[in-house]
């Protein structure tokens, strides 16, 4: 059963999710003008790129989406084979210059613009309404094939002219007049979006999608979901109007009233910070290292303290199992996506490595971002991939460190003096006096030497006084020479930066 809280008191919305006690999701919504997956937008395609079967479209923020073929409006309704269709040119189906209505599925990440469709959907609580998608879908989840084919065949009665819909498994034991009255409201509002939107001009935003409020109400099983409790007023009352279907979760409705902030009080922010972190203790003593990057995710796994009670293989077999369980709940916490590399202890058995991954795929069923498990390797490397739809927890929450530019490493106090010190020997034989040398206050000592015996060493042989000035507010990488000249005046201009 799930527990969900509303932190909506400040302008960064938050949303948890928690299952048995432990937060499995975190949603974070800031500003509208951030929020664009499912925003549709009219484009113009300002680039077409045969060789690569895609097409860049202009549609009025810093970078342009990018909108592949087979994700292309005129390509999906094409009525060629799909054999013929796949070997034609992008160019046939899209021309420079041209307005497309195309909706975000995935966020910009790092260098890469958002990806594109030209697919538009809007998702409901039991169908995905597709205005031009000309086909009937259902979910492979149905538990049987006879209620499959009766939701298609009503789908295909209920559409009109181009019209596509997804049918959803929550539909599964439910009258026909629930999808036909959901269909309708999603008609009527694409209808209303499409009637002010074909006026405008490309680039420009059709619709922007709703927020984390109305996405929770959409996306979750009511029959799942055991409380609601949120921490403003306007955003209850907007709950009460949205459950007002469902009395029996409106009644677990709760408004949130007490002053201290409401994720502290329900343990959820400590769970926030400890999702920023690069090692996790599991409850046995063993860890998990997680390495993100841009396109791969590493997570390594350690015994730690845990040393077993039997043998080595139940030590690694138990070691793994319990990773396994918390490795899932990770990757939907944090929402981890893209390519990503589990490195298990190394198993020896074969049942061992059949039974851990049998254990992660079970966890992963409660994950709602879709996922694919390629198996585990001889080494005892499991590779997986997530789809990434949005930026995970610690793109949202932090950003490159602008000392190690994202690496986790500085350079050694020692490289740092040696460093210092090539430069200062550029300098040999100058005419002036003195250097002026700011530095950080933890190399300082490595470039003095033992009784400062290093630094006087240098002056001799470099031909000029080295005045240091050891800055303990300095960056672990950053140095400069603040000064070349006269004595006098070095001896001043080290006094002017103490005085800081």
């Amino acid at each position: 059963m799930k527990k969900i809280y509303l932190n909506m008191a400040t302008r960064e919305r938050r949303a948890a999710v928690v299952e048995n006690g432990r937060v499995a999701e975190l949603m974070i919504e800031r500003t509208l003008e951030n929020r664009i997956v499912s925003n549709v937008y009219l484009g113009r395609v300002v680039n077409v790129l045969p060789g690569m079967q895609a097409a860049f479209v202009d549609i009025g923020r810093e970078k342009n989406g990018f909108l592949y073929r087979d994700d292309l409006l005129s390509f999906h309704l094409s009525e060629e084979d799909e054999e013929t269709k796949k070997e034609q040119s992008i160019s046939k189906f899209v021309k420079k210059g041209e307005e497309l209505l195309v909706q975000v599925t995935k966020e910009g990440f790092g260098s890469k613009g958002p990806r594109l469709t030209g697919v538009v959907s809007f998702p409901g609580r039991f169908l995905v309404y597709m205005p031009e998608g000309d086909y009937v879908g259902v979910s492979r989840r149905f538990s049987k094939e006879s209620e499959r084919e009766r939701w298609r065949e009503l789908g295909e009665k209920v559409i009109e002219e181009k019209e596509g819909l997804i049918i959803r498994t929550s539909c599964e034991g439910q009258a026909p007049e629930v999808i036909i009255q959901e269909l309708q409201f999603l008609r009527t509002l694409w209808r209303e979006i499409w009637k002010e939107g074909k006026n405008e001009k490309a680039p420009a935003l059709i619709h922007q999608d709703s927020g984390v409020i109305e996405r929770i109400v959409r996306d979750f099983s009511y029959a799942e979901i055991d409380e609601i409790v949120v921490d403003q007023l306007d955003e209850y009352k907007l709950l009460k109007e949205l459950l007002e279907p469902f009395p029996q979760l409106q009644s677990s409705l709760t408004l949130y009233r007490d002053k201290e902030n409401i994720f502290s009080a329900y343990g959820i922010e400590k769970e926030l910070e400890r999702a920023l972190r690069r090692q996790i203790w599991l409850k046995n003593g063993a860890y998990l290292m997680i390495d993100q990057t841009e396109a791969l995710t590493v997570i390594d796994v350690n015994t730690g303290k845990f040393t077993g009670k039997t043998d080595l293989h139940d030590t690694v077999r138990k070691t793994n199992s319990e990773a396994a369980k918390e490795i899932a709940r990770q990757l939907r916490l944090r929402d981890i996506s893209g390519i990503i590399v589990i490195d298990f202890i190394d198993m020896k058995r074969e049942q061992d490595r059949e039974h851990v991954q049998a254990i992660f795929e079970k966890e992963l069923k409660y994950d709602r971002t879709k996922t694919n498990v390629l198996g585990i390797t001889g080494l005892g490397l499991l590779e997986m991939t997530r789809k990434k739809i949005r930026q995970n927890l610690q793109a949202s929450l932090s950003k490159t460190c602008p000392t190690c530019a994202g690496t986790g490493v500085v350079l050694s106090n020692e490289a740092q003096a040696f460093k210092i010190e090539r430069q200062l020997w550029e300098h040999r034989g100058m005419a002036e006096e003195a250097i002026v040398l700011e530095l950080p206050s933890t190399v300082a000592p490595v470039l003095f030497g033992q009784k400062g015996e290093h630094l006087k060493r240098l002056e001799d042989t470099l031909g000029f006084r080295i005045l240091v000035y050891p800055n303990k507010t300095l960056n672990e990488e950053s140095f400069a020479i603040r000064y070349i000249g006269s004595f006098t005046e070095a001896i001043a201009q080290l006094e002017r930066l103490k005085a800081k």
